[in-house]
C-alpha cells in the first residue's frame, strides 16, 4: 500500500504559476530518520528546502511529481479550478492502491481513498514533503525566468506581492506571467 501527500504552493502570488506537489511512498517509509527537520515548506528556509529536496530526489523509495498551471490558466479558469486540475492530472501517476492525504481544503478524484487534513503540511510528513518539492520547483522556475523580466525581481520574491514587486508593477505594468485577476487593485 502506498501513501500519497498532496499540497499546493503559489496560491497567492501576483505572478507565476500555481504548483501542486504529489509524493507517493510505501506506507512503512521512515521520514524522521531520512528527512530530518521536514515540515511545511513555509516554515523552512530556502536552504533547508533545497537540502530536503536534494535528499528526496536521491532516495529511490520516494516518487514525486510537481505540476503547474500558468497565470493565463489562473486568469481564465480561476485559482481553484487550476489547483483541482493539477491534482486530477497528478493523480493519474500514483499507484492504484494508494491512500491520499491532502492539505487544507484540497480534494483528490473520488476513486481514491483520501483524507483532507487542516494544517496537514505540518502534521503529515508525506504532505510536508509534497509542500517542499512543489515550493522548490516553483521557486526555481521563478528564478529561472527572472532574467527575462529583470525589472520585477522575481529571483527575490518569486512573484509574491511584496512592496518591491508592487512598485515594479506600478512602474512597468504587467508582464505575461502576471495574474491580471490578482493585480487589479495595484
Amino acid at each position: 500500500m502506498y501513501i500519497v501527500g498532496i499540497d499546493e504552493v503559489g496560491r497567492g502570488p501576483l505572478a507565476g504559476p500555481v504548483s501542486v506537489g504529489i509524493v507517493w511512498i510505501k506506507q512503512e517509509f521512515d521520514f524522521g530518520g531520512i528527512l530530518p527537520g521536514l515540515t511545511d515548506s513555509k516554515k523552512l528556509s530556502e536552504k533547508k528546502r533545497e537540502e530536503l529536496y536534494k535528499i528526496a530526489v536521491r532516495i529511490p523509495e520516494i516518487s514525486f511529481k510537481v505540476l503547474s498551471n500558468s497565470a493565463k490558466v489562473i486568469d481564465t479558469k480561476g485559482i481553484e479550478w487550476a489547483i483541482q486540475d493539477l491534482i486530477a492530472k497528478g493523480c493519474e501517476h500514483i499507484p492504484k492502491d494508494s491512500f491520499v492525504y491532502l492539505d487544507g481544503r484540497l480534494k483528490a478524484p473520488e476513486r481514491f481513498e483520501q483524507e483532507t487534513v487542516v494544517r496537514g503540511d505540518v502534521k503529515i510528513p508525506v504532505i510536508s514533503l509534497a509542500s517542499v518539492v512543489a515550493k522548490v520547483e516553483r521557486d526555481r522556475y521563478m528564478k529561472n525566468i527572472s532574467p527575462e523580466y529583470p525589472e520585477y525581481g522575481f529571483y527575490k520574491h518569486k512573484g509574491y506581492g511584496t512592496q518591491m514587486h508592487r512598485e515594479a508593477i506600478a512602474e512597468h505594468g504587467l508582464s505575461e506571467v502576471h495574474r491580471e485577476s490578482f493585480c487589479s487593485k495595484i
